[in-house]
């Protein structure tokens, strides 16, 4: 290391003696960029922008443009993917754009807000969101809460997908929960379990009407991202989110674990999402009959490997698997998902198999 500075000392010494070297006195700290701005470019955020960073898809193709402490984001702190906004340019001596501005055009909401009850909660905003709708990764799972022209970002540096942040929300006559205000981890106080938990039980349960009267029926596979709430499924039309509610029929249907085929029969609700009526899985038919004993209870949680057919379950004594043609009721959820956790009371049949009767959530 000392070796390194003196040569560095000599380097500089003998530029400055060939007078390739002019440093004042006293030398000012070097801004890596101008503030005259050179262009305005109009674009869409990409997906892998940071705080730090921007990723923008303009007309002239990809450009990525720095963003540090100069950057006034005031009127546009939401930078997630596919939201269109409009950068103020500079040249920075870095060799980088610079972003000295970063706006938008805001959206106006006409909802009425219940603000007798304000809910706060923290999570980290996921790669669904859009300029409009959060989603945000609890610990009860996921929410959606509305961005509106009055929430307030002071408190919140730059809202981009990854991002940890404490949202003080209240419900809104279209049913979604809206945000107030969106704050940085740590610059706001901390939501209590009790609120948290309050906010994602209000949001799972409230009732939705079908707007149109109209259902329709689509037909795919169920992803990995789907759970208890939300069932997310491929199909040849698309990707499609439905919401699963308390009166979703899933008598025909309860198993999304990931790749089973499914057929949903679904509405567009007054919340403008997409709520399954009816869920329909592929099963087979079963003529085994069960033995004249007494019904035996296993606890464990559900596989990937389940289907309509047989529920495979990961147990204190191994994998098992339960055939479900026999079953009965399923108690305490709707349905099952990959790592729930249940107790099956079944019986062993003729074909060998053990066949549940009941299911039930275990808490």
């Amino acid at each position: 290391m000392k070796k390194y500075k003196r040569t560095a000392r000599v380097s500089l010494t003998v530029l400055a003696a060939c007078g390739l070297v002019f440093l004042p006195a006293s030398t000012p700290k070097v801004d890596v960029r101008a503030a005259e701005v050179i262009a305005t470019v109009q674009g869409r955020v990409m997906t892998g922008t940071t705080a730090k960073l921007l990723y923008l898809d303009t007309e002239d193709g990809r450009m990525e443009i720095k963003i540090d402490g100069e950057t006034n984001a005031s009127n546009c702190k939401m930078l997630l993917p596919k939201k269109e906004i409009n950068v103020a340019l500079s040249h920075g001596s870095d060799g980088y754009l610079h972003a000295v501005t970063i706006s938008e055009e805001k959206i106006d909401s006409s909802v009425s807000l219940d603000m007798s009850k304000v809910s706060t909660v923290i999570g980290t905003v996921n790669e669904k969101t859009t300029e409009e709708l959060l989603y945000v990764n609890i610990e009860q799972g996921e929410m959606q809460i509305k961005m509106d022209k009055t929430t307030d970002l002071s408190g919140c540096s730059l809202l981009v997908v990854g991002g940890k942040y404490s949202i003080r929300c209240v419900r809104g006559s279209d049913a979604f929960m809206h945000a107030l205000s969106v704050s940085d981890v740590g610059t706001a106080p901390a939501a209590d379990a009790a609120s948290t938990e309050a906010a994602a039980q209000t949001y799972t349960q409230t009732p939705v009407t079908n707007v149109s009267g109209e259902t329709r029926t689509v037909s795919g596979t169920v992803r990995e991202s789907t759970n208890e709430s939300v069932l997310n499924l491929a199909t040849s039309e698309g990707d499609f989110t439905f919401r699963v509610d308390d009166n979703t029929d899933t008598s025909k249907g309860m198993i999304l674990t990931p790749e089973n085929k499914l057929m949903v029969t679904y509405f567009r609700g007054s919340d403008n999402n997409l709520h399954a009526s009816a869920i329909t899985g592929v099963k087979d038919s079963s003529s085994a009959t069960l033995d004249d004993v007494a019904a035996a209870t296993v606890t464990g949680t559900v596989k990937k490997k389940s289907t309509e057919n047989v529920l495979v379950l990961d147990t204190t004594a191994g994998e098992m698997e339960i055939k479900l043609d026999k079953l009965e009721s399923l108690g305490g959820c709707k349905v099952l998902v990959e790592g729930k956790k249940v107790s099956v009371t079944c019986k062993r049949g003729s074909d060998a198999y053990m066949h549940a009767l009941t299911i039930t959530a275990v808490k």
